[in-house]
């Protein structure tokens, strides 16, 4: 009955989907189950290079079922584009399950996230104005509208009714539109209904059959733990939990049965959005990785921030997943930087810290604190025995592991599933 859970280790982009991608030929499901489409993982194998925001990156092991958890937010012409996208490029999508638990973003979620945004003026947080949050704070609220519900024309009708008054009165009362139609997000939402339908289902009961008969269940998250609405930069952060006690509820899989967490970590650091970002580098160092990594949002194409790798954001995370071990990606694009540094410890009001304040106010105040190690400048995207890798990577890998406290198991020095250096059983 193994259950590993694969998470991301910092503010997202970590590289989530190229692991599940390459794990998932050993496993028998994959289930997503945090986000919505305001996630994206990029993976590229031997069919080609894909964009996912929605559906599990364990599709393209063609004996997996996949399985969008009752956690996720879903816009269904989001993913019924991508459903279309996969298959037009050969890949088979019917084992794709949807939870008829998992609720519904709407078109009035999207109009209020943008509404939102543009109200708090120059303390925006950055979302992705995908209409997530809104969403999830309807899913709280009770207001939401689940896939279970598109299975029922009737019940449908009676949700979004309900919901709509409530929108229409926030948008005309509050922000000065013009409301939206029910006629027309009713029929649109019909047609998803018909497209989704076959999809839909208990996925309590499926994954408890597929546990109970030994199967081997990856669960996969989206964005990285320290965007958690606990234990992340809040308010800077997103709106369900990326953290391993998240898959938990998202999955609907019991925490007595996850076996291992495996933290997906970039061997230096990347964020979009607003919000603390002790080691972010507003040089021509930070410029340089973003140009070599091509590291821009997979999901908004913005550019992403950039910073050294932060080893006391990175041990806390190891904390608070229980991470029994760890991946570091994008190890080659380090491969021409001469200098590398990692933060170690925190300056705060005078004082050496190392632990990651709860209050964002704090760490906008700390200074990182550096030790410094050589860079190799040679390729490393043919290695994949950690014994052949320069000394000096081999150096700064173990050095990131011994201040996490927390094995590395897999190291990647290349975007392909193939470039991948194995270095402990994972799964």
């Amino acid at each position: 009955m193994p259950v590993l859970a694969i998470v991301g280790g910092q503010w997202g982009d970590e590289g989530k989907g190229k692991v599940v991608d390459q794990l998932s030929e050993t496993a028998d499901y994959v289930v997503r189950f945090s986000g919505g489409d305001n996630a994206g993982h990029t993976v590229i194998n031997h069919l080609g290079e894909f964009k996912l925001h929605l559906v599990p990156a364990g599709i393209f092991s063609s004996h997996v079922v996949c399985v969008i958890g009752n956690g996720v937010v879903i816009n269904p012409a989001v993913l019924k584009s991508e459903i279309e996208g996969l298959n037009k490029s050969g890949v088979d999508t019917s084992r794709l399950v949807i939870s008829n638990r998992a609720h519904l973003v709407m078109p009035y979620h999207l109009l209020q996230d943008e509404l939102e945004e543009r109200s708090r003026a120059g303390k925006a947080l950055g979302t992705t104005k995908r209409g997530i949050g809104p969403a999830f704070a309807d899913k709280t609220n009770r207001l939401g509208i689940r896939a279970c519900d598109l299975l029922d024309k009737a019940a449908l009708g009676e949700r979004l009714a309900m919901a709509l008054e409530n929108k229409n009165t926030l948008f005309t009362g509050v922000y000065g539109v013009a409301p939206m139609s029910y006629d027309q997000i009713y029929t649109e939402y019909c047609a998803y209904a018909d497209f989704l339908a076959p999809f839909i289902q208990d996925t309590v009961v499926l994954l408890e059959h597929a546990l109970t008969n030994k199967k081997r269940v990856i669960m996969e998250g989206a964005q990285g733990a320290l965007l958690d609405p606990d234990f992340g930069t809040y308010p800077y952060g997103t709106s369900s939990s990326p953290l391993t006690a998240g898959g938990s509820l998202g999955a609907g899989i019991a925490p007595n049965r996850i076996d291992s967490a495996l933290g997906i970590f970039k061997v230096y650091c990347t964020r979009v959005g607003n919000g603390a970002m002790p080691t972010e580098l507003m040089d021509d160092i930070g410029d340089t990785i973003r140009d070599i990594a091509h590291e821009y949002g997979t999901t908004t194409g913005r550019p992403r921030r950039i910073g050294w790798f932060d080893a006391v954001a990175a041990r806390y995370s190891c904390f608070i997943n229980g991470l029994t071990s760890v991946a570091l990606t994008r190890l080659d694009v380090l491969d021409t930087i001469p200098a590398l540094k990692i933060c170690t410890a925190y300056e705060l009001d005078g004082a050496r810290v190392g632990y990651f304040p709860a209050s964002v106010a704090d760490l906008e105040k700390c200074r990182p604190i550096y030790e410094e190690l050589p860079g190799w400048n040679t390729p490393i995207t043919h290695v994949r025995k950690f014994g052949d890798l320069p000394i000096e990577a081999q150096r700064y890998v173990r050095r990131i592991e011994e201040l996490m406290g927390c094995d590395v198991g897999m190291a990647c020095c290349g975007p392909a599933r193939e470039q991948v250096i194995q270095m402990k059983q994972i799964f």
